[in-house]
């Protein structure tokens, strides 16, 4: 992370066995706690918008992919798979 676009400050307490936990976890990845955190905001809270997400679906959509019928795709991701049932 660019660390010049960090301009916001935010004070979190932990537990001391978390903070324990987050810090031995920042130190097996090489990266500090401070980034360990905004790392783990980021994915799970998100850095797009509902409207970056919305206009990356709507980009998906119109791709066109060459994909084969529903029944061919299951006859070929599970060959035989009537053998599997009980």
């Amino acid at each position: 992370m660019d660390m010049e676009k960090l301009t916001k400050k935010t004070t979190i307490l932990f537990s001391p066995g978390l903070h324990q936990r987050l810090t031995r976890l920042a130190e097996q990845r090489g990266t500090s706690l401070g980034e360990l955190v905004r790392s783990s905001c980021e994915d799970v809270y998100g850095a797009a918008s509902a409207e970056e997400k919305v206009a990356a679906v709507r980009r998906m959509a119109g791709l066109a992919l060459p994909v084969a019928s529903v029944r061919r795709m299951k006859r070929e991701s599970v060959p035989d798979a009537g053998g599997l049932a009980p």
